[in-house]
């Protein structure tokens, strides 16, 4: 069985991928903001896991994560679903440590939230503020980011499997009550790939309900992904190699 990190775990897309592996006997570390947060996923994971909470935005405390994920015996999948869909800490929490993590926390399965919304993402890297002091791209952007991390991650690791998944438009705490897609469709592709079981998932791509997508042709372009990584191995001090 594996044991799998999965950032974000307190509620929504995250919870429901922690539940879901628990039930499939699988070990998780949920990842939370804040353990006041926590009681469902404390009542959920029982003794098939532990949680762990940190601030994303905050460096500092995504270093201290991994570090702790690492000395419990580290992990065998990575579920970075954790984001926030507006405001400054858009690069910190999205992209960032999503990286941080990646860099820190070595995992065969890698699997990043993407949405489809990344379609309207820019390829730009010029003048943005990877600290978040200022708000210098959208979700948007930061969804293609991803997109292209998760694509460049098997030419930096080669023998790891990384994958970007549009949930779709869920009925989450980010994308409102009236959101017309299936949550549990929306997790269930996450946990699938991160489970890594079905020959299918030992791969790297793009995939929205359990099928390969086309991405925006920038996520693809390597020379860009490597523009990305380089920008955030500056900004972080880290390296994926």
């Amino acid at each position: 069985m594996a044991r799998v990190l999965v950032t974000g775990a307190g509620s929504g897309l995250g919870f429901g991928a922690a539940r879901e592996l628990v039930e499939d006997g699988h070990t998780v570390v949920g990842h939370v903001r804040s353990l006041d947060r926590a009681d469902d996923l404390r009542a959920v994971l029982g003794d098939r896991g532990s949680i762990l909470a940190a601030e994303l935005a905050d460096d500092e405390q995504v270093r201290a994560l991994a570090e702790k994920v690492r000395s419990a015996g580290g992990v065998d999948a990575v579920i970075h679903n954790a984001g926030v869909i507006d405001g400054r800490d858009l690069l910190p929490v999205n992209v960032v440590a999503p990286y941080v993590l990646t860099a820190l926390v070595p995992a065969e399965r890698v699997v990043f939230l993407s949405s489809g919304m990344h379609r309207g993402g820019h390829p730009r890297l010029d003048g943005l503020d990877w600290s978040g002091e200022r708000r210098t791209a959208t979700y948007s952007d930061t969804k293609l980011m991803v997109t292209a991390l998760a694509a460049a991650l098997p030419r930096y690791r080669p023998g790891v499997f990384s994958n970007a998944v549009d949930p779709g438009w869920v009925p989450t705490r980010m994308g409102g009550a009236h959101a017309p897609d299936d949550l549990e469709l929306g997790h269930r592709t996450q946990v699938w790939l991160a489970e890594g079981e079905d020959p299918a998932t030992r791969t790297s791509a793009y995939w929205h309900h359990q099928r390969p997508q086309r991405p925006h042709p920038a996520a693809l372009d390597e020379a860009f992904q490597d523009r990305l990584v380089d920008a955030l191995a500056q900004h972080t001090g880290l390296s994926l190699r």
